[in-house]
């Protein structure tokens, strides 16, 4: 396990992944769930695991068709073993993110096994600021790379020359079902990506014998047999589901302005330079290393990586619907280019590349004396302060490691360099994410539901009028009724009339009506009610929210 003249035993390697998975669970359940994204799939899968239909997804009581239901299965098993809290809500994308970082790793030891490319490359991947930062949201995103990473990895070590007839049948059937697991995680992207890449990577080099080797029988069969079940189940019990799933979801979000996520075309970059710390500045030699001269009948893997990272990039650049986390299937490719050139790269040129980490995450250490001057009424100035003071936690814990990889560096030892920064990034981001939970719980409900523990009842009506926090019913522990509120809702409120409230008007007779009543709405709303005469008891006030209860 040693590289040029790193003093690193096998042990001493295997202690250092312990202590950054252990480092990588320890803080999932240091912040409360926010809003959207978050309290929607929490949600999702609480409300799988509490009616037991493990087919039909329901978010807040409602039909929800947008995504497949492979991370609400795995979101309610989380719930099942580790019991309903944000640990659990957050396990799936945290095993995601690691799985993901081991796949990396065996694959770079099987490609480039003279040159320690497998150490490095999980390095590379574990260290990545945007890898960390979502594999520690509950988000799709992260459960779709690890699908498509190991579509990706199953792939090339089936594709290699040397390859024997055992690892091509199996590595395929590998790569299938992956692909049905990235498919049943957020739809036909998991297919899209994997074929695209192929068919570009064949038309520019004019090589078609990977065609031949893709086991397209069995490996039907394995994709059909994983993936079709539950589409077919949902199908037969949700008329409508295909169009919306299909059509809607894949299509016209692609093609159309739907979903009002529009971005510029170099929306994607600026993320892809901020994510990829502390490894940015070696982007260019990557890029130029990928492109090596083989012999034309050998599959050639870098190319191959690269175009799919090119493709994941320009992909989603081009597409109508943005959202920051959906490059993060070309991070693993990127990841494996890496490993490969800090195998090969000198110690006196990494240290070169030391700095664009170092100097970005000093001037993210350096904001705190700075901070009021961002304050604002939805960004109050103790929870700004909350939050620099983390970053500047985070920065110092990188810096330090900086510094002593840069001590290695000069003894001619890059493994233990590499293992320093990709430590001291896990732990910047963790520490600074932990400093987030105090901008997270202005968009949360957990701090509300604790304090109006003491109005709730169990027959209680809890009512959400014009507005939806994704994270509330998840801390009730139960739906809330909506009314007069549709977005992403418009489906299932359509399919299940009687699931929401239209209008306030009969919002007011249900309110005047039930023996004991809560609802969530803004100020103005609370006006309006007021001016209708509702009798209602103000509990609890915040910048964007107020709750009452009936008198």
């Amino acid at each position: 396990m040693q590289n040029r003249t790193d003093p690193i035993t096998g042990n001493t390697y295997v202690l250092f992944w312990v202590l950054f998975v252990v480092f990588w669970f320890a803080t999932l359940g240091q912040r409360a769930l926010i809003h959207p994204d978050e309290g929607r799939y929490a949600e999702l899968s609480l409300g799988m695991l509490q009616s037991g239909d493990w087919v039909t997804p329901r978010l807040n009581g409602i039909l929800y068709f947008e995504k497949p239901a492979l991370q609400y299965w795995m979101g309610a098993l989380s719930f099942m073993v580790f019991g309903i809290n944000e640990f659990a809500a957050r396990f799936w994308p945290a095993l995601s993110g690691m799985l993901s970082v081991l796949a990396v790793g065996l694959t770079a030891r099987r490609l480039w096994p003279r040159e320690d490319g497998g150490h490095y490359a999980a390095l590379v991947m574990a260290g990545s600021s945007w890898v960390i930062v979502n594999s520690h949201f509950l988000t799709l995103d992260a459960g779709l790379m690890f699908f498509l990473t190991l579509t990706l990895c199953s792939f090339i070590w089936a594709q290699q020359d040397d390859a024997s007839p055992a690892e091509r049948r199996y590595g395929m059937w590998l790569a299938w079902a992956a692909m049905a697991g990235a498919t049943l995680s957020k739809g036909l992207i998991g297919l899209l990506i994997p074929a695209c890449t192929l068919a570009l990577y064949s038309l520019i080099n004019w090589q078609w014998s990977a065609w031949q080797r893709m086991q397209w029988a069995p490996g039907l069969a394995i994709f059909l047999a994983l993936a079709a079940p539950w589409f077919w189940l949902v199908a037969q019990r949700n008329p409508g589901f295909a169009y919306f799933f299909f059509i809607h979801e894949h299509f016209e979000r692609f093609l159309t302005p739907v979903h009002g996520r529009e971005e510029p075309f170099w929306y994607f970059l600026p993320i892809l330079l901020v994510g990829f710390v502390p490894w940015t500045s070696l982007l260019p030699r990557v890029l130029r290393e990928a492109w090596p001269r083989r012999p034309a009948a050998t599959f050639q893997v870098e190319r191959f990586l690269l175009i799919w990272a090119v493709f994941v990039f320009a992909f989603f650049s081009k597409s109508n619907s943005k959202l920051p986390s959906y490059i993060l299937p070309m991070f693993p490719a990127l990841a494996l280019l890496l490993g490969q050139t800090l195998a090969r790269a000198t110690p006196a040129e990494l240290k070169k590349h030391l700095w664009v980490p170092v100097l970005l995450w000093a001037l993210l250490g350096c904001a705190y004396p700075f901070i009021d001057r961002f304050a604002s009424a939805s960004s109050p100035l103790p929870v700004m302060q909350h939050f620099a003071g983390h970053l500047a936690v985070g920065g110092g814990i990188f810096l330090a490691c900086a510094a002593l990889a840069w001590r290695f560096l000069r003894k001619e030892q890059t493994l233990p360099a590499i293992m320093l920064l990709a430590a001291g990034s896990l732990c910047a981001v963790s520490v600074s994410a932990i400093g987030h939970d105090a901008f997270g719980r202005l968009k949360s409900s957990k701090g509300l539901v604790e304090q109006l523990s003491r109005h709730l009842r169990p027959d209680m009506e809890i009512f959400s009028v014009r507005s939806y926090d994704q994270t509330f019913p998840f801390y009730l522990g139960r739906p809330v009724i909506q009314v007069d509120y549709r977005d992403e809702f418009a489906f299932g409120q359509k399919a299940e009339p009687d699931k929401a409230i239209p209008t306030v008007a009969e919002f007011i007779m249900r309110w005047q009506s039930a023996p004991h009543a809560m609802a969530m709405f803004n100020e103005q709303t609370f006006r309006e009610l007021q001016q209708q005469g509702v009798a209602m008891k103000p509990v609890y006030r915040d910048a964007r929210r107020m709750v009452v209860i009936k008198p």
